[in-house]
């Protein structure tokens, strides 16, 4: 019985989602394509080589968000295995009220996101909402994986919005180790 709500819970989830509009099925879609190639370390997503660090090399990513404003796959090499992340800088304004207003509406694409792999079970991304102070402080969502076959278990998604000269939401993809190899840098 519990099978038949989750079936169902899905199906209307999906039914919203594909409701949300072009931008949403756009933006969901290539984060579908994101988390599919990340147990295969992004290698059927990366494209030309982009720059290189002391302990990372910076990649173009074939998957881009339409009207982002880059997308990169970042390889750390310092550590015995090679960890990535595929980040993309969704939007920026000098307005914080407009960036907190398209923060939210970015948040509201993804939650309750269904993201299907190939052979396995469906899961679903879900986040609890932070709204941003406006302090120039970051504001992270990280989204759990509810139900999450094990290929992708150690795998973690964040929009931030955060402000450097001006106010960026940032969404990224990532082994759950990379924040201690972006802290040995």
């Amino acid at each position: 019985m519990k099978k038949i709500y989750l079936l169902l819970w899905l199906a209307a989830c999906s039914a919203s989602l594909q409701a949300q509009g072009v931008f949403s099925t756009k933006t969901t879609a290539a984060l579908q394509k994101v988390i599919e190639d990340y147990p295969n370390r992004f290698k059927n997503i990366k494209g030309d080589r982009l720059s290189e660090h002391t302990r990372a090399v910076d990649y173009k990513s074939r998957v881009e968000i339409a009207g982002a404003v880059n997308c990169i796959i970042t390889q750390y090499t310092a550590t015995p295995k090679d960890r990535y992340s595929w980040s993309c800088e969704l939007a920026r304004s000098l307005e914080f009220e407009q960036a907190k207003a398209s923060f939210h509406d970015l948040y509201s694409q993804i939650s309750n996101t269904i993201i299907k792999i190939e052979g396995e079970k469906p899961f679903i991304l879900n986040g609890k909402y932070e709204a941003p102070a406006g302090e120039k402080k970051p504001t992270t969502v990280r989204f759990e994986l509810l139900s999450a076959p094990e290929a992708v278990q150690h795998l973690k998604v964040e929009l931030t919005l955060q402000y450097t000269t001006e106010w960026k939401i940032i969404l990224t993809v990532y082994d759950q180790e990379r924040q201690f190899d972006v802290a040995i840098n």
